[in-house]
């Protein structure tokens, strides 16, 4: 079993062992076991509050393996305004409501909430729901709730 207890940022030049499909609440978690596709156990002992992002790396405790994290796709709700104001307006309301949410110049991106769903919708925006990673912003102060 490994044991990664070391953070480190996107390397596109690294040389991985393999990848780690992870969804973005498994991201979130400092400690955890999880299982890879071939069955191997792998345990993540990092401090604290540590965030990963899609494209990451993580490093055993030996040294001894690199491991690539990737987003997995996973159920999300997308949502489009025709309008860069009412996607703001949209923001501003999802923000309110400490949403984990994931920006982009043309969509919103949150986890499956019926009631969310139907406020975006009353407001005017398509939703629509998919399978897709989900990268939630961290936040102004790095965190997310």
């Amino acid at each position: 079993m490994l044991t990664f207890t070391k953070h480190l940022p996107a390397n596109p030049d690294a040389v991985v062992s393999f990848s780690l499909a992870m969804t973005a609440d498994d991201r979130t978690r400092s400690r955890h076991r999880f299982e890879t596709d071939a069955g191997e156990v792998l345990n993540l002992r990092l401090p604290r509050g540590t965030v990963l992002r899609d494209r990451d790396l993580l490093q055993s405790e030996d040294g001894s393996c690199l491991v690539l994290v990737s987003a997995k796709p996973e159920p999300v709700l997308t949502a489009r305004a025709s309008t860069g104001l009412l996607l703001m307006r949209a923001a501003y309301h999802l923000g309110n409501r400490h949403v984990a949410l994931e920006v982009d110049d043309n969509y919103l991106r949150l986890s499956p909430d019926s009631v969310l769903q139907g406020m975006l919708e009353k407001m005017g925006l398509e939703v629509i729901e998919e399978i897709a990673p989900f990268q939630p912003d961290m936040g102004a102060y790095g965190h997310s709730h």
